[in-house]
C-alpha cells in the first residue's frame, strides 16, 4: 500500500488550524493510529475519508480532546487540546451525525439555550441568535418547533448551533447524512459560506461526490495510516482511471477487444454486446482517440456512440484502499 505521510516535516505556521504529528494511538495490543501526520489550513475544508474501522473517529477524538494519544502530539491553533481543553474547545464547533436538537423546543429558542451554555453575553444572544438563524436561512422558521423540520433544515440548525460562539475550527461529521438532494445542495451552499467566513472545516463523510464537491484537500486513512494527501483534482489525476466508452451499431466482432488492447495508453478492455469500455492509464485521452477511431474503421466497425468519462474519486478511493468507504 503506498504510504505518503507528506506533512511530517512540515513546520507548524500560523495558518495551521491543526497540526497533528507522529500520532499513534493504542488500544491494548490494538494500534489504531500509527505514525499520522498531517495537518489543516486555516481557512480550508478538510476531508478526512476512510473505510469503516480505518481510525477516523480516533483522530477526531484525539484532535477535540477527548481521547490522549499514546505517542505523538496534536496542536489546534498551537494549543494542547488535552492540557488546555478549555482554550481549545472555545475555538471548535462540532455537529455530530446525530443532530440532538430538543424537538419540542422551536428554532430560536434551540439556538438560545446553546448560546447561554456557550457563555455568549446576555447582551449579544438575541442578535447572535438572529445571525446564525439568517446564515442557515431558517429566519422565517424561527417561531416553529425543530419537530416540524425536515432533516435538511435540522442538519442547518444543528450547523447554526455549533457556530454560535464564533469557532475558528468546525467539526463536520456527516452532515448530510439522510437528506434529499435538494437539502444537500443548500448545506453544501452554508458549509461554503462558513469556510469564506475564515472557519477552517474538518469534515469525515461515506459521499465520495460531497468530499469531491467541498474539499480543498483530502485525506485518506486506512488501518491507522495515512495513505494518500492531496486535493481532489489532484488524487483523480494520480490515481484515478479514465474511461472510454464505445458502442457499436453491431456486437463488437471476435478480437476487437485485444486489438483495442495493442493501442498505446490502454490498460484494460472490457466488452459487453456492442459496447466497449476502455480503461486508460496515464495518459492524455485526446492522444488515444485517434488510434482507436482508426483501428475501428480498419475493422469495419460503425460507431454509434461514444463517451469520455473522468475518473471518479471513487475509483481513487478503491484503488489506494482496496475497499469502499463503507465496508
Amino acid at each position: 500500500m503506498l504510504i505518503q505521510d507528506m506533512d511530517k516535516d512540515t513546520p507548524v505556521r500560523a495558518g495551521h488550524a491543526v497540526a497533528v504529528t507522529d500520532l499513534t494511538k493504542e488500544f491494548g495490543s490494538f494500534t489504531a493510529l500509527s505514525e499520522l501526520n498531517f495537518h489543516i489550513d486555516n481557512g480550508e475544508i478538510f476531508g478526512l475519508l476512510g473505510p469503516n474501522g480505518s481510525g477516523k473517529t480516533t483522530t477526531l477524538n484525539i484532535i477535540a480532546g477527548l481521547s490522549v494519544p499514546t505517542t505523538g502530539k496534536v496542536a489546534v491553533y498551537g494549543l494542547n487540546p488535552r492540557e488546555q481543553s478549555a482554550a481549545a474547545r472555545r475555538l471548535m464547533g462540532v455537529v455530530p451525525q446525530e443532530t440532538a436538537l430538543y424537538e419540542e423546543l422551536t428554532a430560536e429558542k434551540n439556538l438560545t439555550f446553546h448560546a447561554e451554555l456557550f457563555g455568549i453575553p446576555r447582551r449579544e444572544r438575541a442578535e447572535q441568535v438572529k445571525r446564525m438563524l439568517e446564515l442557515a436561512q431558517l429566519s422565517d422558521r424561527a417561531k416553529s418547533r425543530v419537530s416540524s423540520f425536515s432533516g435538511g433544515m435540522k442538519r442547518r440548525l444543528a450547523i447554526a448551533r455549533a457556530l454560535l460562539h464564533d469557532p475558528k475550527l468546525v467539526f463536520l461529521d456527516e452532515p448530510t447524512l439522510g437528506v434529499d438532494v435538494h437539502s444537500r445542495n443548500m448545506i453544501w451552499d452554508y458549509i461554503r459560506k462558513t469556510r469564506d467566513e475564515g472557519r477552517s472545516i474538518l469534515l469525515t463523510t461515506n459521499y465520495l461526490e460531497e468530499a469531491n464537491a467541498l474539499c480543498d484537500r483530502i485525506a485518506i486513512i486506512d488501518h491507522g495510516r495515512l495513505v494518500v494527501l492531496d486535493t481532489p483534482t489532484s488524487l483523480k489525476t494520480k490515481y484515478g482511471k479514465s474511461v472510454i466508452e464505445i458502442t457499436l451499431h453491431t456486437d463488437v466482432t471476435e478480437g476487437l477487444d485485444r486489438t483495442m488492447q495493442t493501442v498505446p495508453g490502454v490498460q484494460s478492455v472490457d466488452r459487453q454486446g456492442p459496447t466497449l469500455r476502455l480503461s486508460l492509464g496515464d495518459v492524455d485521452s485526446g492522444a488515444v482517440l485517434p488510434h482507436l477511431l482508426q483501428l475501428l474503421d480498419q475493422e469495419g466497425s460503425k460507431t454509434q456512440r461514444l463517451s469520455l468519462r473522468e475518473p471518479s474519486l471513487e475509483e481513487v478511493f478503491l484503488a489506494l484502499t482496496g475497499r469502499g468507504l463503507r465496508d
